[in-house]
């Protein structure tokens, strides 16, 4: 079973549940893709086992070959080439690795050659297997990347994506294929506002989804009037918690210090069993 965990907006404590609910479930492999920013491996602390480089290709021109039509240029959406008179430019970063360049060029002049784009680190804390992507700086695309780290998920077993905030193309890659999704949320207007973005990007990606509303005890009621009219179900709140905001400040799980806490990530565990478990792709 893959279980994504995302947000339409960060600091809503995506990262948290995803980390506790990965030590409840234990004999669980955690996919962290919030590659611009990865910090699970910060709360579980995993014996880094392998560290591999992720690389994709870029166009790059045979100058003897090229006749500078501009055919390439014209195909590229993104303007990662430019063909001048006498002179052919790319701007490797606006690539998006389709292809389409060396198929549309009549002279077959264009070949590729590799970049590289961040890092892939395998370890393990406990019965977690922790999989960090993690994305090299000034990179401007982050999916590529994404889907290498989701290539390394297992093929048995319970899968946890802890995916990147928003509602971008970095988030979409990251919950795509996944069997559930898990939207945690807090009740502000701001996490009302980027709940409905989230839950809109889920429903269109055909993904059962159910709410998690952090700081539960503080804001407003609009989050919760929002999941009763669309029907989403709220596997759990969680109140405000000196306590937590402590533990998390210091980088340890919660659920290593509170009986309480883990108590609480295990009725969340119980729930998306009981609501998710028999939809499993």
């Amino acid at each position: 079973m893959r279980i994504a965990i995302a947000s339409g907006k960060g600091g809503t404590g995506k990262t948290t549940v995803a980390v506790n609910l990965a030590l409840m479930r234990g004999n669980v492999q955690l996919l962290d893709c919030d590659v611009e920013d990865p910090d699970a491996a910060l709360f579980l602390h995993p014996q880094i086992s392998t560290i591999s480089s992720v690389y994709v290709t870029v166009p790059r021109v045979l100058l003897h070959r090229c006749i500078f039509c501009a055919e390439c240029a014209h195909f590229c959406a993104y303007n990662a080439l430019v063909v001048l008179p006498d002179q052919w430019l790319v701007t490797p970063e606006l690539c998006k690795d389709c292809g389409g360049c060396y198929l549309v060029c009549p002279e077959d002049a264009l070949t590729t050659e590799r970049r590289k784009i961040g890092l892939i680190q395998f370890g393990v804390s406990g019965s977690v297997n922790v999989v960090t992507g993690d994305l090299q700086a000034g990179e401007a695309m982050p999916s590529p990347l994404i889907r290498r780290v989701k290539q390394e998920a297992n093929k048995e077993g319970w899968v946890i994506v802890d995916a990147p905030p928003g509602t971008s193309c970095a988030m979409i890659t990251a919950i795509e294929g996944c069997d559930a999704c898990v939207l945690v949320t807090e009740p502000t207007p701001f996490g009302l506002h980027d709940l409905q973005l989230a839950s809109e990007v889920v429903k269109i990606l055909g993904l059962p989804c159910g709410v998690v509303i952090n700081r539960s005890d503080l804001g407003d009621s609009g989050v919760r009037e929002f999941c009763r009219d669309k029907g989403l179900p709220v596997l759990l709140e969680i109140p405000f918690d000196r306590g937590l905001a402590v533990a998390y400040s210091r980088g340890v799980p919660v659920t290593y210090v509170s009986e309480h806490w883990r108590s609480v990530f295990q009725e969340l565990l119980d729930a998306i069993e009981s609501r998710f478990g028999d939809k499993k792709r």
